[in-house]
């Protein structure tokens, strides 16, 4: 992670934490990734500079209050945008997942919000395809207390080796470590939605 972000985040604690995830989930490019902030962070709760409940309730607040902007931009936009198909909009994405959405149901938008890179993209397709907001809102303060919470987790448990992590097994090293986890977490969570739905079903 970058030297500034670090120091950005431990100066300003947690406003520094929920602007850097507020920006990011209102499509802002943050320089680092919001696993990469929320992981460190968790990393500072284990130091004692932080509090893991104030941190999981910044983060989550913040997921919250910038998927719902983006979700009422596109929402508000959405039939304009889809009639006149504007070059920037991934039309082809956004057919995709609607099938998805229709075919698996409220399971493929947690899917899509826990996904990293596919969780900006499934506030602005949710908005554009007219999902009503008393379906999206319950489902994005989920999947942000599920999300938020486990690489703040995974930060504080990794807190003893941290140093081991982020500086000695080299930058490289350490972002393929931190993929690897998300993929992992992906996956555990597609695992116990799908036998959720086959319990149900």
């Amino acid at each position: 992670m970058q030297s500034e972000i670090t120091i950005y985040i431990i100066k300003y604690g947690y406003l520094a934490v929920f602007i850097l995830v507020f920006l990011q989930e209102i499509g802002f490019p943050n320089p680092v990734p919001n696993e990469f902030i929320l992981m460190f962070t968790g990393y500072l709760c284990f130091t004692g500079t932080l509090n893991f409940i104030i941190v999981i309730i910044t983060a989550v607040s913040a997921d919250v209050i910038g998927s719902q902007i983006l979700y009422g931009l596109f929402y508000f936009a959405g039939n304009y945008m889809l009639k006149r198909k504007p070059r920037w909009v991934p039309i082809k994405l956004i057919n995709k997942l609607k099938h998805k959405i229709e075919t698996k149901g409220n399971r493929a938008i947690y899917i899509g919000r826990i996904t990293p890179f596919l969780r900006g993209y499934t506030a602005v397709i949710v908005g554009l395809l007219q999902i009503k907001q008393k379906v999206f809102l319950p489902i994005v303060l989920i999947s942000a207390i599920i999300y938020n919470g486990m690489y703040l987790l995974i930060g504080y448990i990794t807190g003893p080796y941290w140093k081991t992590f982020a500086y000695r097994m080299g930058g490289v090293m350490f972002i393929i470590f931190i993929i690897l986890l998300m993929i992992l977490f992906v996956f555990i969570i597609k695992y116990m939605l799908n036998n959720k739905s086959e319990r149900l079903g």
